[in-house]
């Protein structure tokens, strides 16, 4: 009977059984922490419950989109990119609101009887009275019906026209924009509707560059009743923001836009020939 001795490969001096080499390799060699068969005893599952894990594991994702993105020689996406980097014309147009805030709170030192400047109020409601829609409207029907030639009905037809045009455009802007008025405003101001309660644009100023630009283009007027047109146009635009009830903003584009409408009055004006066939029609 062999003795058990002569069985031990080890001492026999034999080739070594297979199982034995892997166990004298593994504790002679550092074990490869990145090999999937080290990965997969520490985890202690199967390989494929192992790669699912992978797959859906989130900081591999992300390892996974910076390798790609690093190896390929690309920067961040360009969706962190747009929120690192805001815009320009946002910051400008933020910029742009907190200074016509900020001038237009300075500027109002007329909105009521204790303000630096309340005893001018008086003075700048005057001006306001002055530019406002109802006496413009009923000033330029009564010169249409009261005047004797055709030129001057001509020109007075298309005033009428223009301050209709006017209202028209400035409560559709109004009731699309929706901006409230400055906070320091007190709401006594005369003969007020449901768009009134918006401020932007000033409809006092778009009503004052048109009537001023269509008074200087069409009516003979001397050089210091000019010179007083064009005072008032000012006066208009300033003292909206002196009484608190427009922002600077606000008078600016009222100015713009009134200019632009006197063009667009020019482009539809209407000529003597129009102008018969329409009084002929009322006759």
């Amino acid at each position: 009977m062999p003795s058990p001795k002569a069985k031990n490969p080890s001492r026999s001096g034999g080739s070594p059984v297979l199982g034995s080499s892997y166990e004298f390799m593994s504790l002679n060699k550092p074990l490869n922490r990145s090999s999937p068969s080290h990965l997969l005893q520490r985890q202690g599952s199967d390989p494929t419950t192992a790669r699912l894990r992978a797959s859906e594991s989130p900081t591999r994702r992300r390892g996974s989109s910076s390798s790609t993105g690093s190896a390929s020689g690309q920067g961040p996406p360009e969706e962190d990119g747009i929120r690192l980097n805001p815009s320009l014309v946002r910051v400008a147009l933020s910029s742009l609101l907190a200074i016509d805030l900020w001038l237009s709170k300075r500027l109002g030192v007329c909105a009521c009887e204790d303000s630096s400047w309340g005893s001018v109020r008086p003075l700048m409601k005057l001006l306001e009275i002055s530019g406002h829609g109802i006496p413009w409207l009923a000033g330029a029907a009564y010169s249409l019906f009261k005047s004797d030639s055709a030129a001057g009905q001509e020109v007075m037809l298309n005033l009428l026209m223009g301050l209709l045009l006017d209202i028209i455009l400035i409560s559709v802007v109004k009731a699309v924009v929706r901006r409230r008025r400055p906070a320091h405003n007190r709401m006594d101001m005369f003969a007020t509707f449901s768009v009134d309660r918006y401020s932007f644009p000033s409809g006092h100023a778009t009503r004052a560059a048109l009537c001023g630009r269509f008074l200087l283009a069409h009516l003979v007027l001397a050089a210091p009743l000019r010179v007083f047109v064009v005072l008032w146009v000012g006066l208009v635009g300033l003292s909206r923001v002196m009484l608190g009830r427009h922002h600077v903003t606000d008078v600016l584009f009222g100015f713009w836009m009134g200019y632009c409408q006197y063009n667009l009055v020019e482009m539809l004006w209407l000529s003597p020939q129009t102008l018969q066939g329409l009084l002929g029609q009322w006759v």
